[in-house]
């Protein structure tokens, strides 16, 4: 089915969540629902908020911009604007934001008929936003520990948490965590490139089935999981790296306080060693 013939299919009444017909219309290509209106709402707004941030502050180019969350004397309570409440009203709009366009996909799910996968796995996404911004910051007990929004700042907070625990690799949950995000890269690799070879054949061969696919993997590593089980694994592997993602960020601070290397003195004094 040719796809504008599809979507004239589709471009019908019903699937939203709130609203009803009010907003259940098309802009050009793009559906709008109640969703899609807040998504809007919430970004301008959080990014006029970041625009006004750069203009408060002394910063030169995009690069240094810095929106720095609450001093931790403030603990959880609201900050001045100039102070980091700037920052805690930008994370709200970017909440509302995520949150929104989640639910703006639960609708489109709904008109297609199909299943809840996009919306599930987007979600996981946000929960590891909500988890750096708003979970771990609430278990240490301050909002001056969620991450600054710019570029240079961000990765500043990055690398003093790295060296906050001396050795962040030695994190159990950032290992698990890296190893589903290049086990995800090889399994992306590998199924990306099977379908090029098959569908892409040299000058004057013919195009290749999945049956040929199948073969291959079953003579490399000895199974093929199949076209809709490499799907299923893919979507596994690359939320169970979000995921785990984030257990190794609540684990260092609200759980763990000293360096990871520390935590692994377990290890050799098993009783197995002596």
């Amino acid at each position: 089915m040719a796809m504008l013939d599809f979507e004239r299919k589709y471009r019908v009444r019903g699937g939203t969540l709130i609203g009803g017909d009010l907003f259940d219309f098309w802009v050009g290509p793009f559906y709008v629902g109640f969703f899609g209106v807040t998504t809007v709402f919430f970004a301008a707004l959080g990014t006029l908020l970041i625009v006004l941030g750069a203009t408060m502050g002394p910063f030169t180019t995009i690069w240094n911009i810095n929106i720095a969350p609450p001093d931790l004397s403030y603990g959880l309570m609201p900050a001045p604007m100039a102070e980091g409440g700037l920052w805690q009203v930008i994370t709200i709009c970017a909440i509302g934001a995520f949150v929104s366009w989640a639910l703006r996909e639960v609708e489109i799910c709904n008109k297609l008929g199909i299943g809840y996968h996009v919306p599930i796995a987007f979600s996981v996404a946000i929960f590891a936003y909500v988890t750096l911004v708003v979970i771990r910051p609430v278990l240490m007990g301050a909002w001056g520990h969620g991450f600054p929004y710019g570029i240079l700042s961000h990765l500043d907070w990055v690398s003093n948490v790295g060296y906050q625990f001396l050795h962040f690799h030695y994190n159990p949950g950032h290992m698990l965590g890296i190893t589903l995000f290049f086990t995800t890269c090889l399994a992306l690799a590998m199924h990306g490139g099977l379908i090029l070879s098959a569908a892409n054949p040299s000058k004057g061969d013919v195009v290749k089935l999945p049956e040929h696919e199948n073969t291959f993997f079953r003579d490399f590593v000895g199974y093929s999981i199949g076209p809709l089980g490499i799907h299923r694994l893919g979507l596994f592997l690359a939320l169970n790296a979000v995921i785990w993602s984030c257990v190794c960020m609540l684990l260092s601070g609200p759980w763990w306080t000293r360096g990871w290397p520390e935590w692994w003195l377990w290890w050799p004094n098993l009783p197995i060693w002596s």
